[in-house]
């Protein structure tokens, strides 16, 4: 696929290359500010950066008008319109979830057990995996999570850094995993194969992606129950009241469980979200978590229900895409992508699977870190330099997806003086009796899901574990060698 601009028909900037960055650039400066001076996170603010950007950065452009064609032909992409109809479509079930009551039902599991100080903390790590896996949501299971298990902690004598850490850990886990999960999504529908038409499909990305996050979360699950039990109080030895808590809510994994096993079975996300949203609004309205008006309404004028609020949701996340998707088309049209795969392609470094897995690593962990730890529109910026580097190594479409994300999920993620978690989880730890409020550099020393992640996909690039290369018809073999003569396929970089 060449959609690079040729060379005659490049767009240039009056003051140079460095033109092409003037976007990005004001666009970061916009994170670092609402993130770490104003301690905001909204999306739609972020948006409003990039869009000015964008308009700055049109006036140094030449032409004028070659600026907004990039712009455009970036917003045009396939990978760009596949993302929006995907976040489009799985908004609704994750909100659908959150109205069940799932994360509800985990609570009272939890709770009801009556289990106190290192041993509550891994259940908590477990509780995060599964309301996450659950939604995809990150964001959504620490909003959700925290003023639940945090104040539970005090009666329980769970360490409090430890407690936010696993419900952080947690929320991460099933970002990371989740086949509804905006950055699964993201990392997979930026990756092109080079023998067949299409993406990476999310489906096969997730399967591929499993023993990864699933070790991960096995050393952080390890790490959370004996560090909590090490350093569990011996005053907390009460019983957390359930009574608020509805155990109903579990009857909800069944509508997740059918959607995991239909994504794993036919390999297709909107069936399977489909699925998915078909049979939990049907269990919800049996076992009464919801009514025909959680569903779709007007309430006072206003439209409500977790359809028009899934929707809604994914709009300013959709439009953040749309406008980093929008500085990509201009980062293409000026060459930049062109011009750093060819830097990393001639390198004799980057040639091989393993150098080419490394520069991913790397330029993948500056740009989210660049991004103030949002993985999201970092992998969208950073995937086309993924999709070229690692498809010229010969690298499987699953496989590069999973090292950018592991790595954009990673140390990057929780960079105290930039991270947006970081920021966040501090203020949803204040206003709890008896429960300190945490800064982002003690929050830092517990999130162990990020630094976990990036240690196994390490130990995977120098040992090969996992690594797979594009055969024939788009198929993951283990040896180069072991990939079939072209013949009449073309390869496509």
């Amino acid at each position: 696929m060449q959609d690079t601009a040729s060379h005659e028909d490049r767009l240039t900037f009056r003051i140079g290359q460095f033109g092409a960055f003037i976007a990005p650039l004001i666009f970061i400066i916009g994170a670092v500010l609402y993130f770490v001076v104003f301690d905001t996170f909204d999306m739609t603010a972020l948006t409003a950066s990039a869009v000015l950007g964008l308009i700055i950065a049109a006036l140094f452009a030449k032409p004028y008008q070659g600026f907004w064609d990039g712009v455009i032909n970036g917003l045009a992409s396939p990978v760009a319109m596949t993302v929006v109809v995907i976040l489009l479509v799985v908004g609704p079930l994750a909100t659908m979830l959150e109205t069940t009551g799932v994360s509800e039902g985990f609570v009272w599991l939890a709770t009801e057990i009556g289990v106190s100080g290192g041993l509550f903390i891994g259940l908590v790590f477990l509780a995060g995996c599964a309301i996450s896996i659950s939604t995809g949501s990150s964001l959504g299971t620490m909003f959700t999570a925290f003023p639940i298990f945090y104040p539970a902690g005090a009666a329980l004598g769970a360490d409090p850094v430890l407690l936010a850490g696993a419900i952080f850990s947690g929320a991460m886990f099933g970002d990371n995993l989740a086949p509804i999960s905006d950055t699964t999504i993201i990392s997979s529908s930026t990756q092109r194969y080079r023998r067949k038409e299409g993406t990476a499909e999310v489906a096969g990305v997730v399967a591929s992606r499993a023993k990864y996050s699933l070790t991960a979360a096995g050393i952080c699950l390890v790490l959370f129950s004996v560090l909590g039990s090490l350093r569990a109080s011996p005053v907390g030895a009460g019983e957390v009241d359930t009574g608020g808590f509805s155990p109903l809510g579990l009857i909800m994994v069944l509508p997740v469980i059918l959607l995991i096993a239909v994504a794993f079975w036919k390999r297709n996300l909107f069936l399977a979200i489909t699925v998915g949203l078909v049979t939990g609004t049907l269990v919800g309205l049996v076992f009464n978590l919801i009514t025909p008006a959680d569903i779709l309404s007007v309430s006072e004028g206003a439209p409500t229900g977790f359809l028009y609020e899934g929707v809604n949701g994914m709009l300013p996340l959709i439009a953040l895409s749309m406008s980093v998707f929008g500085m990509t088309g201009v980062l293409r049209a000026a060459g930049i992508f062109e011009a750093i795969v060819g830097r990393l392609g001639k390198s004799r470094f980057a040639s091989g699977p393993v150098g080419a897995e490394t520069s991913i690593a790397l330029g993948q962990t500056v740009t989210t870190a660049l991004f103030a730890g949002v993985v999201g529109p970092s992998l969208v910026t950073f995937g086309s330099v993924v999709d070229e580097v690692g498809a010229a190594a010969r690298l499987h479409p699953y496989r590069r997806a999973n090292v950018m994300e592991c790595f954009g999920m990673g140390f990057a993620a929780i960079v105290p003086a930039f991270s947006a978690f970081l920021f966040i989880m501090s203020q949803l730890t204040e206003g709890h009796a008896n429960m300190p409020a945490l800064t982002p550099l003690t929050l830092v020393t517990a999130a162990f899901y990020p630094m976990v992640i990036a240690l196994v996909m390490i130990v995977s690039i120098v040992t090969g574990w996992g690594r797979r290369f594009e055969s024939a018809g788009g198929a993951p073999v283990k040896r180069i060698r072991d990939i079939e003569p072209f013949e009449q396929e073309t390869i496509t970089l």
